[in-house]
């Protein structure tokens, strides 16, 4: 494996920085993050902007945000991710039966990321974006996925790691999440209840290529004003039959 160059390094680190907080930033709060010499930080963000992989906050000098670059070349991956068209189709046809979020997710080490997403028409409903990243074993999707991981792959993920508590009701005994997983790959679906947003509840079921491996979830997620137990016996089979549907367009067929 070759050499990694510092400076190319350095211009991902400060990419990456966009992925979180309200979408712009300045020099100086990159500098103090990354904790770069201020003229390093300063000829990076020179470079990226003028190859338009970040641009000028109008009216607020010295601060940046993504530039047009970076949005060509996510969808351009999302072209080539037929994961992510498909996910997005399956997803609408869910939402439009339930009328309630419904998301595609991906695991990434120990985190989820979200590829699709389609929004309930209520005026009570989750808040979330495509794209967006939360710990696995906060979330049904998150859930369900670790589940399927050979076991020595989830230990080396797991061990030593701390769990993030997003609620007081998140899972942050790695023996009490591996409980739940075999729950979970016992049953099929995965639900959370509080465990990464106060005031929503969520089921989830996995998604499976032409190999049969689980690549993916789809999940249904729920205010707790309109959750209950026979919604969620409904949803999950949704969800079920979603990611069933899903599985088909990644060209998965069940035995028969």
């Amino acid at each position: 494996m070759g050499r990694l160059v510092p400076a190319v390094t350095r211009a991902f680190d400060i990419l990456e920085l966009f992925l979180q907080g309200d979408g712009s930033l300045s020099a100086p709060e990159i500098t103090r993050k990354l904790q770069l010499p201020r003229t390093t930080t300063h000829e990076l963000l020179t470079t990226l902007a003028a190859r338009n992989y970040l641009t000028p906050v109008p009216q607020q000098p010295g601060r940046y945000r993504l530039g047009v670059r970076t949005y060509q070349l996510g969808s351009r991956y999302a072209e080539q991710l037929d994961l992510a068209a498909e996910g997005q189709a399956v997803a609408r046809e869910i939402a439009d039966t339930c009328d309630e979020t419904v998301h595609v997710a991906l695991l990434e080490d120990l985190d989820v990321i979200y590829i699709a997403k389609v929004d309930s028409t209520h005026a009570v409903r989750m808040v979330s974006a495509a794209g967006r990243r939360l710990p696995a074993h906060c979330t049904a999707v998150g859930k369900l996925l670790l589940a399927h991981l050979p076991e020595e792959e989830f230990d080396a993920r797991v061990d030593g790691r701390e769990l993030t508590r997003m609620t007081p009701h998140s899972i942050t005994d790695p023996d009490a999440l591996r409980t739940a997983l075999a729950s979970i790959r016992a049953r099929g679906t995965a639900t959370e209840h509080r465990e990464s947003n106060p005031d929503v509840s969520c089921v989830a079921a996995p998604v499976r290529d032409s190999s049969g491996r689980v690549v993916a979830a789809l999940s249904v997620s729920v205010p707790v004003i309109r959750w209950s137990e026979e919604r969620e016996r409904e949803l999950a089979a949704l969800a079920a039959k979603g990611a069933g549907d899903l599985s088909l367009r990644l060209g998965h067929r069940t035995a028969r």
